[in-house]
């Protein structure tokens, strides 16, 4: 099929749209519930479920595509020459099961490490972010603008819970220097923040199925993304990301460097 980055919105999408169905026949029946690295790394039937699902669209329409979920795929190390799909089924897990909201599917692809096209799935209220640096990024069918570039005392600054509470590198305190931390839980949703010009930024430890969607989606709209020493995200490998509007970004790695 064609790698056209409008036509693989369009698929993206159309997958979405069927995989929403299948989420919400599924959270009408008891969950299966399970941990994987620690209590608070939960894995339910409807996200392997919703991975299969989302592969088997993949390997039919895209063959010779390597594909990285977060169910069950090895991610260290992993080659990402050619078109490479990260898949993320149920990104906020916890949130799925404890709230039955604020969560949302994830898919980014590449090609050769670069960005093609991403698209985040607000689930519950049936909303779409897609977009890519060749074509509009759009929202619930509207095209956003390129964001404010604002300093960071000016935004709101999506965070992550464990490391603002222990400020590892300085993100409490980041957080309290922006004009205020916000914590969803949900790489996905706070992309969606970030895209909507409702936070400039996100600071958390992250997958590269985490990153990839909101990567691929808000780099076109002035969004800078590095690690926490300013070094570029490698989609090989886990680890802290930085994604910022550049006034914010600039402020939040010299405040995580102590000066």
């Amino acid at each position: 099929m064609t790698q056209d980055p409008e036509k693989l919105r369009q698929t993206l999408i159309s997958w979405f749209a069927e995989s929403r169905k299948r989420i919400l026949a599924e959270m009408a029946k008891p969950l299966d519930v399970a941990r994987k690295s620690n209590r608070n790394d939960l894995v339910t039937n409807v996200d392997k479920g919703n991975q299969q699902f989302l592969i088997d669209h993949i390997k039919a329409d895209y063959p010779t595509a390597r594909i990285i979920g977060e169910e069950g795929r090895a991610h260290d190390d992993t080659d990402i020459s050619g078109l490479v799909f990260f898949v993320d089924p149920i990104d906020g897990t916890m949130n799925f099961v404890k709230q039955k909201a604020h969560f949302a599917v994830m898919i980014g692809i590449y090609r050769d490490g670069q960005p093609v096209v991403g698209a985040i799935m607000d689930a519950m209220r049936n909303e779409v972010l897609s977009g890519g640096p060749e074509i509009p990024v759009t929202f619930a069918g509207q095209t956003l603008a390129k964001l404010p570039d604002l300093p960071l005392k000016d935004g709101l600054l999506g965070v992550t819970g464990p490391m603002t509470i222990k400020n590892r590198l300085h993100l409490g305190e980041i957080a309290l220097a922006s004009s205020g931390p916000r914590m969803s839980g949900s790489a996905g949703m706070e992309f969606i923040e970030i895209a909507l010009g409702r936070q400039l930024g996100y600071v958390s430890y992250l997958q590269p199925w985490d990153v990839a969607a909101g990567m691929a989606i808000t780099k076109g709209m002035g969004v800078q993304f590095s690690r926490e020493d300013g070094s570029p995200i490698d989609l090989r490998q886990p680890g802290v990301v930085v994604a910022a509007t550049p006034q914010a970004h600039q402020t939040i790695l010299t405040m995580m460097a102590g000066r």
